[in-house]
């Protein structure tokens, strides 16, 4: 299992430091080590502001490079995810608008009317695909939700993928945000509520009496070209859900309807990222990365 760089703990931050010592001391391995600690996080954060993968691994690979190029910079005035993930949250408040908030609306009442023009039909028949059908369904749920995540403004999305689904504590997410715990607080309920009064009266994950349901939507889907069996988008490279990586240490809300709509963000894939310590190997033997970190070879 990946260990959550987010929990609260000092060893995890004392490896870090570690590792960061002994990288700019010319240790290429510690440097490939860190790389790879953060790395999946820092991918799923990316995938879940830009909704394609293709691009989250763009987001991600300009993201290591800053933190790479910057390292040398840390000072230990604060933890290294703190300085790390700031880099991240710069990076995908101020990027260009993504080919997946392009496609999709930011709009909830907009999104919505996107859905219902969606034609109900029963489900194709499992024996035209070598995908089992359970997991086209699911490919929709988890495309559908990524979808409302672009409704939301880019810091709330932000917001919400810390405190929401990876349960990021108030402390660790206003340090990283740059922002006050009660700010960090405020802005986690406003996007949660969100999503909870975009999906209450509509979801049938939420209430199966809701007019709209995955299955019924899923041959339309498929048929249109958003859903494609031979190239699903999240229901492959990955082993765990967001929740049995990130761990439960949120507090329980009131209103359980609202937390069920968050836990459905919490259940969909942790994705496992492209192999990113063997693609920057290649940038790393460039004459100002081996000046930074007095590589030899």
């Amino acid at each position: 299992m990946i260990e959550n760089p987010f929990i609260e703990k000092v060893s995890t931050d004392e490896k870090d430091d570690q590792l960061i010592d002994l990288a700019l001391g010319g240790s290429r391995e510690a440097l490939e080590k860190l790389i790879y600690r953060h790395q999946a996080w820092i991918y799923n954060i990316a995938l879940r502001m830009v909704f394609y993968p293709q691009e989250a691994e763009d987001v991600t690979q300009e993201v290591l490079i800053k933190i790479i190029t910057k390292l040398s910079s840390f000072r230990k005035e604060c933890a290294f995810r703190t300085w790390a993930y700031r880099i991240v949250i710069n990076q995908v408040l101020n990027m260009k608008k993504s080919m997946g908030e392009r496609k999709h609306s930011d709009n909830f009442d907009e999104y919505w009317k996107i859905i219902e023009n969606v034609p109900d039909q029963d489900l194709p028949l499992q024996e035209n695909y070598k995908v089992e059908m359970k997991t086209l369904v699911n490919e929709v749920k988890v495309s559908c939700i990524s979808g409302m995540l672009l409704c939301l403004d880019r810091e709330q999305r932000l917001v919400f993928i810390l405190g929401g689904i990876f349960q990021v504590s108030d402390k660790v997410g206003a340090e990283i945000m740059d922002i006050s715990r009660d700010n960090f607080r405020q802005k986690l309920s406003r996007a949660r509520r969100q999503l909870y009064n975009f999906m209450h009266n509509r979801c049938g994950l939420i209430d199966r009496n809701n007019p709209c349901s995955c299955d019924k939507k899923t041959k339309a889907l498929i048929d249109s070209g958003y859903v494609n069996p031979d190239k699903l988008l999240f229901n492959i490279n990955f082993v765990h859900t967001v929740e049995s990586t990130a761990g439960d240490r949120a507090e329980k809300l009131d209103d359980l309807l609202e937390e069920r709509s968050q836990q459905l963000f919490r259940e969909s894939p942790f994705q496992e990222p492209p192999d990113f310590v063997a693609s920057l190997r290649d940038i790393l033997k460039h004459k100002e990365f081996r000046e930074i970190f007095n590589f030899t070879n």
